[in-house]
């Protein structure tokens, strides 16, 4: 419900882009939610879940394609005036010293010099940087640079701060001092926020810092749930209850929505995910050598890997039938024991047979090499085809990803004129 008490509110926001050649893409579909005074807010989603572009939208930033974005129970006609923004890039002035960074957002809210100077060294101060104010950002550490980021925020005292993987571009120990200082900040009487919204890829920083976790699913960004965190802080990630959020999560991300019935799966609807055979053989590997069954969780902290690096092979050894999850749990599956303790030919094959019946790409090329005279079409073709579903950089490893599936398959190949080629190893279906 949009009230003046609601600090954000989104109904049925919905937002799409131009493709290259025509067409549209749909990267947000429908999305409703509320951000309430007192709380911390994490959007947590694999790559293409729109997160980013969701938190634009908060901004005013860019405008939604269908739906509403509501600051204080007034729609949004550009600009935010309630939010500041951290990025994940920094976004620092390299010519301006650390206090003209800083400054920068209030001379565009035409505060007279004094004040500017006044509340400028007082966010500096908050976090920490007194004493660097008359330093470059060349002269500063990440870390540094990412302290100016949240005084620039900071410094216009906005009622919400919505930060875009704000840690992502920081060493491990860096990133983990600043989630505990953000975290005392938030604590402080005096803390000029009301509300945080971070954008994350991470499982375990979203419940180290968030009071409610929204899940996006992928292509388009759609809610898939929303959990409340009830763990007081500071948090501890040896605290089973704490695990528990984190396995909760993972079965979240992973979880797969059904097709709507009787209706065949597309690669318009199925993207490929982006993983190569050798990825998915060696996830296969370690899940084997647990006795075929791995906490998804588990597996991540052991390798040290963030959910972008591990959940596109746990999407695709599902997909292929390889695995299946449940609650954040892979067990390999009769077939993908069958993969992983073939020979190299006979894996090639059942690969190949997996690919054509389960992966929507994949069995579309199969069928176009079929039905054409020679079995050849160009790889320009199946561009063509594409480019009104997939911007250009995602229609680029789609087909990559399906050339290398279907190469090592043995369904067919790429030759030096930029064909596609059956091969004949795969009878026809």
């Amino acid at each position: 419900m949009t009230t003046a008490t609601n600090l954000i509110h989104v109904n049925h926001l919905t937002k799409t882009f131009p493709s290259e050649h025509g067409g549209t893409v749909t990267v947000l579909d429908n999305i409703t939610l509320t951000l309430h005074p007192g709380e911390i807010v994490a959007l947590l989603g694999k790559s293409g879940s729109g997160k980013s572009t969701l938190l634009r939208c908060l901004a005013g930033l860019i405008p939604t394609t269908s739906g509403t974005v509501h600051y204080r129970g007034t729609p949004l006609q550009g600009a935010n005036p309630g939010v500041g923004m951290v990025f994940q890039s920094f976004g620092l002035m390299p010519w301006l010293t650390v206090q003209d960074n800083v400054e920068l957002g209030l001379r565009s809210h035409s505060i007279d010099p004094t004040s500017r100077h006044r509340r400028a060294l007082a966010a500096i101060d908050l976090i920490g940087l007194d004493g660097f104010e008359n330093a470059y950002p060349r002269e500063l550490s990440g870390g540094m640079r990412q302290r100016v980021g949240f005084a620039r925020a900071l410094v216009l005292e906005p009622d919400v701060l919505l930060m875009d993987e704000p840690f992502s571009a920081l060493d491990a120990l860096t990133a983990e001092n600043l989630r505990s200082e953000l975290i005392s900040l938030w604590h402080q009487p005096d803390f000029p926020t009301q509300t945080i919204c971070i954008v994350t890829h991470n499982i375990e920083e979203a419940v180290l810092l968030a009071d409610r976790v929204i899940v996006l699913g992928s292509d388009p960004g759609r809610i898939r749930t929303e959990i409340t965190i009830d763990l007081d802080r500071p948090r501890n990630r040896h605290n089973p209850a704490f695990d528990n959020y984190v396995d909760e999560l993972y079965a979240s991300l992973t979880g797969h929505e059904p097709p709507t019935p009787h209706t065949e799966t597309t690669p318009a609807t199925t993207p490929l995910p982006h993983a190569s055979i050798g990825g998915m053989a060696g996830l296969i590997e370690l899940i084997h050598a647990h006795g075929g069954e791995r906490d998804l969780a588990d597996l991540a902290t052991d390798l040290s890997f963030d959910i972008d690096d591990l959940l596109p092979l746990v999407d695709a050894a599902t997909m292929l039938t390889l695995l299946h999850v449940h609650h954040g749990q892979a067990t390999l599956t009769t077939t993908g024991q069958a993969w992983y303790t073939a020979n190299i030919d006979d894996s090639k094959h059942l690969f190949g047979t997996l690919a054509e019946q389960h992966a929507p790409l994949i069995r579309t090329i199969c069928r176009a090499l079929r039905a054409s005279d020679n079995g050849t079409l160009r790889t320009d073709f199946f561009r063509d085809v594409l480019q009104r579903t997939y911007s250009r950089n995602e229609l680029h490893r789609q087909l990559d990803t399906a050339i290398g599936w279907g190469r090592y398959g043995e369904l067919f190949d790429k030759d030096t004129e930029d064909r596609l080629v059956l091969t004949d190893t795969h009878p026809q279906k």
